[in-house]
């Protein structure tokens, strides 16, 4: 039987023979159909109350459709909501890639839960069929984020703006209903913005990995070493799998808390009287394990996915505007680059790391004591960095 690294370069294998990417690779993004443009339009426009900020605050094109604020991401890493006192819990995961994800479901025989969207998996496709049309729908009335006051007014938001015509291009007459068809026309919405996010200019499959299975170019010396260390003794490509570089799973990796994050001071902001996080600094992120609780059929698996986090792609992982720029990576963007990351993979059980901050249900089997040199820990960085889109040959 095949291993991890014997599966990975058979798949590229396949992927290059089939040239299942060698025509993104070769071309630029193809022009936006009527409803991907309307998805873009919403995704850039500022519907929140008070009224500037969009989807593409949190997720910017130039830095791989994740948070593009360099001062945002050296530090908390999570973004400030419409209203400015107010911040969620986690850093803004990227959308690109991510309609590639599958609905929400328990898989019996790996016995774990794939699918769904948002580092918790809770838009689980469930509603409108589709895992990133139902995150698309949650940060416009999330009072922590874009603060709509109800789906109306999104709606009415929408239906005043210059591209209102392309709605009804996009969907048929009448499809833009504010008043007999709020929840429709939101559904809508969400639809299209999710459409925009599944067309070839999110997606763009145009990184130097992808010009190398289409036998356009070859990765240097380095980065091929740190390809076949990444499918080996690494582990990586066990949870980033080519060519999407995730196998949509939950994970827990020890990630130490990040000492930064601004939702530990939501203890004293409020919204309706109450605060946005009562715990304070005390508050532990429980990741799927949360959001497995308030579902009935699913909350006897709580306890054993308590700290999980979905399992981001690593296309575009260091794509950014310029050579300078900070990233923050994990969930709660508590390490700040490729080399630190790959290092806490690599040595988290061995040096002094902080703890984890869910001790539970961390993952030691493929990760925390690898025995990579310095040397292995730097080709597998520059292995990564050949999956950011935009690549020029």
């Amino acid at each position: 039987m095949l291993g991890t690294a014997g599966r990975w370069f058979a798949s590229l294998a396949v992927l290059a023979a089939l040239g299942a990417t060698s025509a993104l690779a070769a071309q630029p993004p193809s022009t936006l159909t009527p409803m991907e443009q309307l998805g873009k339009e919403i995704f850039f426009d500022k519907i929140s109350d008070p009224p500037w900020m969009s989807c593409a605050t949190c997720h910017g094109p130039t830095a791989g459709w994740t948070g593009p604020v360099a001062g945002v991401n050296l530090h908390g890493a999570v973004y400030r909501g419409a209203v400015p006192r107010r911040f969620g819990n986690r850093k803004p995961p990227s959308a690109a890639y991510a309609t590639f994800s599958p609905v929400f479901h328990y898989d019996p025989v790996e016995e774990l839960f794939v699918g769904g969207n948002f580092w918790d998996g809770r838009a689980t496709g469930e509603v409108l069929g589709n895992p990133a049309a139902d995150q698309a729908g949650g940060p416009f009335l999330n009072p922590v984020e874009q603060n709509m006051p109800g789906k109306q007014a999104v709606c009415e938001h929408v239906a005043g703006a210059a591209y209102a015509d392309l709605f009804e291009e996009a969907w048929g007459p009448g499809s833009l209903d504010c008043v007999a068809d709020v929840d429709g026309t939101y559904d809508r919405i969400a639809l299209s913005i999710a459409e925009y996010e599944a067309s070839s200019e999110v997606n763009q499959f145009s990184s130097k990995f992808d010009y190398y299975l289409a036998g356009a170019v070859e990765l240097t010396e380095q980065e091929t070493w740190g390809m076949e260390l990444f499918a080996g003794a690494a582990m990586c490509a066990a949870c980033h799998p080519a060519p999407l570089f995730t196998d949509f799973t939950f994970d827990n990796l020890g990630v130490p808390k990040n000492p930064e994050n601004p939702f530990y001071d939501m203890d004293g902001v409020l919204i309706d009287g109450l605060p946005i996080n009562p715990d304070g600094d005390a508050w532990i992120d429980p990741g799927l394990g949360g959001f497995l609780m308030t579902r009935p059929e699913w909350s006897g698996l709580a306890a054993e996915n308590w700290g999980k986090h979905k399992v981001p792609t690593l296309r575009n992982v260091d794509a950014r505007p310029g050579g300078g720029f900070p990233k923050a990576y994990m969930h709660n963007g508590v390490f700040k680059s490729l080399e630190e990351v790959v290092h806490f993979y690599n040595t988290r059980d061995v040096e002094p790391w902080p703890p984890p901050e869910v001790a539970e249900n961390v993952n030691s089997d493929e990760l925390g004591d690898l025995g990579l040199t310095p040397e292995e820990e730097a080709a597998v960085v520059a292995f990564m960095k050949t999956l950011s889109d935009g690549f020029e040959p």
